[in-house]
């Protein structure tokens, strides 16, 4: 008898970890807050990590609209957060359950062809997977491979709110715009759209000292923002004659560095438009149609033009900027969410120019 009383309270203890909740979805600009099996280990690398905060990208939204093919129905979304080991892999040597992390957007496995030439979001083994090829993040948990090398130890006392901008935004901004941008102390920048992507490219262009960081956008609140995060220049691209604007700016010149952060075609040919001889266009938005390369202008401009899928190498620096105060990745966050209110969560995200919203916390 004492055995039965052991044993009966512990079978529905079971049943209830088993499955969990999570943000699916589901095909044709649908998603639902579902029931889903909770990841279990399926190689002795992988953690099983607790979701305690998330968020959503602006990617999310173009899968969504049906702009990433390789994300199928039935996907469960998020590629950002922080959480808790809940149980590691017996090959896992760096964490152990209980240790708070950060989640890296991007799985490494830190030994293929790409891994080595610090290519990691075109690791054989990984890649940006999270919430794409395999289920993500906005989750009670998730599965996360390679977990030695696509996981970050968070210190312990650390507010880790911020560091969920360390996912992905902040070294996309950075890898992607910054450094492919070539920005160098006294140059001139252009980045279009100010939203969140480009409101992180922003705050690292300063790293580098641009003597002139012009914003355009077509919201005149967030270009507002733009100006209290350390833009010179704002544009608003309401009338259409942004291109007139940011060479006005330049005494005609163009900018030594047009960042693209919206991902349409006209944002992009308007980079085109306004790089200066020898310039750079660094392309940072996710483009689900076709853009028109104007050769025909551009072939005599000595210029270079980059894409980039972030790779996560710069998140240890960015990290040490964070914790030196050099960098607030707290003011990006403008809204907070119980993961339960995940649908609120994405029509406040995705309707930003009336809810003025930039990131969402989404606390599990």
């Amino acid at each position: 008898m004492t055995s039965a009383a052991v044993l009966t309270p512990e079978a529905p203890a079971r049943d209830a970890v088993a499955t969990m909740k999570a943000l699916v979805y589901l095909g044709d600009g649908k998603k639902g807050f579902q029931d889903k099996p909770k990841p279990v280990i399926t190689a002795p690398t992988d953690a099983i990590v607790r979701i305690v905060k998330t968020t959503i990208c602006g990617t999310d939204l173009h899968i969504l609209k049906g702009d990433v093919p390789t994300a199928k129905p039935g996907r469960i979304l998020g590629h950002e957060g922080v959480g808790i080991i809940d149980e590691a892999g017996s090959a896992v040597r760096t964490f152990k359950k209980g240790d708070r992390v950060l989640i890296s957007c991007v799985t490494s496995c830190g030994a293929c062809v790409y891994c080595r030439r610090l290519m990691f979001s075109h690791c054989l083994d990984g890649g940006w997977i999270l919430g794409n090829a395999i289920d993500g993040t906005q989750a009670d948990f998730v599965r996360i491979p390679h977990a030695d090398t696509s996981l970050y130890p968070i210190l312990t006392g650390e507010d880790e709110e911020p560091l969920v901008m360390f996912s992905d935004i902040l070294p996309t901004g950075y890898e992607c715009g910054v450094l492919n941008g070539h920005i160098a102390p006294g140059s001139t920048v252009a980045i279009v759209g100010s939203g969140p992507i480009g409101l992180a490219t922003l705050m690292t262009a300063q790293f580098y000292s641009p003597a002139e960081i012009i914003m355009v956008d077509l919201d005149q609140k967030r270009l507002d923002i733009a100006l209290r995060f350390g833009a010179t220049k704002a544009v608003n691209s309401t009338d259409g004659k942004a291109k007139e604007a940011i060479l006005a700016l330049t005494g005609k010149r163009g900018v030594d560095t047009a960042i693209e952060a919206v991902g349409i075609p006209a944002t992009f040919e308007l980079c085109e438009q306004i790089v200066a001889p020898g310039g750079h266009i660094a392309n940072v938005g996710v483009h689900g149609k076709p853009v028109m390369l104007h050769l025909e202008q551009l072939w005599d401009r000595n210029i270079g033009i980059t894409t980039r899928l972030v790779d996560t190498v710069s998140t240890p620096t960015l990290l040490k900027m964070q914790r030196a105060q050099k960098l607030d990745a707290k003011k990006l966050i403008t809204h907070h969410f119980k993961l339960t209110d995940i649908i609120s969560a994405y029509e406040t995200f995705a309707n930003a120019a009336t809810t003025g919203a930039l990131k969402v916390i989404l606390d599990g």
